[in-house]
């Protein structure tokens, strides 16, 4: 099975505070510049400190969230912030700001203030993280809070356990042996823990780093078992702040294969982790916030990026500009539409008001008399013609059974895909878009020695995913068949599985879910938030279908005013980040439709259901928000 990072490594320029590399070469990278000082310790320590002071600061209200910007927060479904360094508190004069720089060790801080014994539980491992939980816990103590601090090890950081046991923080755990000579076994571990969920507070989970590999330990996983009983985040007596990542997830992979305690926030350190690109540990960290140190990020090529919403929205205009004086609609994108059949006519309407809202010039619908009287009433202005269009989407409430309707699907699809013996990324094809009902018609043509190019963008659900896996078995080596795929694999294991579709079909895949990943030859994993979980409904699939072809229609409108050739590495960029903007701009379509407040976010956030047509008649707001978060700095 292919690995997460085993394509060749290309030279796209990227940003540390939204890429995610292997943890092997993240502490490859850092061990030179951090060999004999613990000053990058400290720096992580006051990071943590800073973030805690105000999540504090929030109230019992307000899990997970920074300080309150002037306008509306500009990521609103967005859980991750990667921004740089946590921000400031909003009031350098209210108590208990941290006064000291993130690396100056001195750690001075104003009075204790309105925070004064506020409970905060430290959650203690070995190693590194351990060390920047028990310094953070004691900056936390001098500032005011009631720390308590529960050791996991045997042999914790000592410098750390002193400094922290100095500045007042309450120190219980398995070997732990206070300097009076008493013992704090694990069962008075687990009675602090017990005792701090009475009134709730402050969590710091620091029980594992970087390093570790597989699930919690026994006794950690017991010591968490309270906590994780007492809710989502959201709907629990209690934050928690994951100090580099949750501890028990997979570092690189973003697998869970044991409990977990949920964050609200995430504070890591020089550039993200896989886990907080990667479902499902992706769904356990809460915001996260990456800190710069000053340590050197790894060279090599990412194995995620996880672009903020400024650069989404940058990516959308691109694809989608603001029309010209000199443009039309055959200028701004055509999109043909091979959607709906006797069995589901409903999905082309849907697939129609995407594509139509998201700013395509013309849509074109190839489908039976009663489709298209359905797409007309609802969307006069789509034209019931098959013809010259510079994006298509090809199965939408196709049934794969309606023999005839499947059949005219496979001509168009056939058409587009190359032999396999070479040819793969003609400058002649057009960026086309297989969802639904097509990903079994692709299945059977590439048995015939057919083979999509990355301009084939691919868009299976789990269940999708693991049909087209199954179906293309015939393509492995009799090792990589060992293990079957089906769709709870695919949801343990969703960034191998895209991969995987993406090596077998030499296709762009799109994974849908609550975090949508998005495969392409040769790059990184580009993961983007799929939206709040209203938008779990019949069409909003198809819906996104239409958005997709939009946004490829009009970036190839663009290629075909340029001299880039569909060829070339940059358009392939191009492809992917376009894709990654209609994503996003669907995602946020769905907010606004379940009137999600902003700065939300996107789990437990509220709102109300919805319908799929709401997702598309919410596209031009959602559109106006990228436009405006795309004039934020977002480097």
């Amino acid at each position: 099975m292919s690995d997460l990072n085993d394509l060749p490594r290309s030279d796209d320029v990227t940003d540390p505070t939204t890429c995610a590399w292997p943890a092997r070469e993240i502490a490859a990278a850092e061990a030179p510049v951090t060999a004999g000082t613990d000053r990058y310790m400290r720096a992580a320590a006051h990071a943590v400190a800073r973030a805690a002071l105000r999540e504090l600061r929030q109230g019992p209200n307000a899990p997970g969230s920074a300080a309150a910007p002037a306008r509306p927060a500009p990521n609103p479904l967005s859980v991750t912030s990667p921004m740089g360094a946590a921000a400031t508190p909003v009031s350098p004069q209210s108590p208990a700001t941290p006064m000291g720089g993130a690396g100056d060790g001195t750690g001075a801080h104003a009075g204790p203030g309105w925070i004064s014994g506020a409970p905060v539980l430290l959650l203690v491992g070995g190693g590194h993280n351990g060390a920047d939980t028990l310094l953070a816990g004691g900056l936390l103590s001098r500032s005011g809070c009631a720390v308590s601090a529960v050791l996991v090890t045997e042999h914790p950081h000592p410098v750390a356990l002193e400094e922290a046991r100095s500045h007042g923080v309450t120190v219980y755990g398995a070997g732990y042996r206070n300097a009076d000579g008493t013992d704090r076994d694990s069962v008075e571990a687990m009675a602090a823990v017990e005792a701090f969920l009475v009134h709730g507070g402050l969590v710091l989970d620091g029980l594992t780093g970087i390093g570790a590999t597989g699930p919690l330990r026994p006794d950690a996983a017991a010591l968490i078992a309270p906590l994780i009983a007492a809710g989502e985040p959201g709907r629990r007596p209690l934050r928690v702040i994951a100090v580099d990542l949750p501890s028990g997830t997979g570092v690189d992979d973003g697998t869970v294969n044991g409990p977990v305690l949920a964050a609200d926030l995430t504070v890591t350190f020089t550039c993200l982790k896989g886990c907080q690109c990667l479902p499902p540990a992706r769904h356990l960290c809460g915001v996260v916030e990456v800190v710069p140190l000053g340590l050197p990020a790894p060279t090599s090529r990412p194995l995620a990026r996880r672009p903020v919403d400024g650069a989404l929205g940058a990516y959308l205009t691109r694809a989608v500009p603001e029309p010209g004086p000199d443009d039309h609609k055959y200028t701004r994108g055509v999109v043909g539409v091979w959607a709906g059949s006797e069995s589901y006519p409903g999905a082309a309407v849907l697939t129609a008001s995407g594509a139509v809202r998201a700013g395509a010039g013309m849509v074109r619908l190839a489908a039976p008399r009663r489709v298209e009287d359905l797409v007309l009433a609802a969307r006069p202005e789509v034209v019931p013609t098959a013809g010259r269009a510079q994006a298509l989407v090809l199965g939408p409430g196709i049934d794969p059974a309606d023999s005839t309707r499947a059949d005219e699907v496979r001509a168009v699809l056939r058409s587009t895909l190359a032999p396999s013996d070479g040819g793969r990324q003609s400058p002649t094809r057009v960026p086309t878009v297989v969802d639904a009902g097509a990903l079994s018609i692709l299945a059977g043509l590439l048995t015939e020695e057919l083979s999509c190019t990355p301009l084939h963008v691919l868009t299976p659900h789990a269940g999708e995913a693991a049909a087209l896996l199954t179906a293309l078995e015939g393509k492995k080596t009799p090792a990589e068949t060992a293990h079957g795929w089906s769709r709870d694999r695919v949801e343990a294991h969703p960034g191998l599985a895209a991969r995987e579709i993406c090596r077998l079909t030499g296709a762009t895949v799109l994974l849908k879910g609550a975090t949508t990943l998005i495969a392409a030859p040769q790059r990184p994993v580009v993961s983007v938030d799929g939206g709040p979980g209203w938008m779990a409904t019949a069409g909003s699939g198809d819906v996104l279908a239409g958005v997709l072809g939009a946004v490829l229609a009009g970036a190839a409108a663009r290629w075909e005013q340029g001299t880039a050739s569909a060829a070339s590495g940059p358009v392939l960029d191009a492809l992917v980040d376009s894709v990654a903007a209609g994503v996003r701009l669907h995602a946020l379509a769905g907010a606004y439709a379940a009137a999600i407040p902003q700065g939300a976010g996107g789990m437990g956030a509220g709102g109300h259901p919805v319908a799929a047509l709401d997702i598309a008649a919410a596209l031009g707001p959602a559109r106006l928000e990228l436009n405006w978060l795309q004039a934020v700095p977002h480097h």
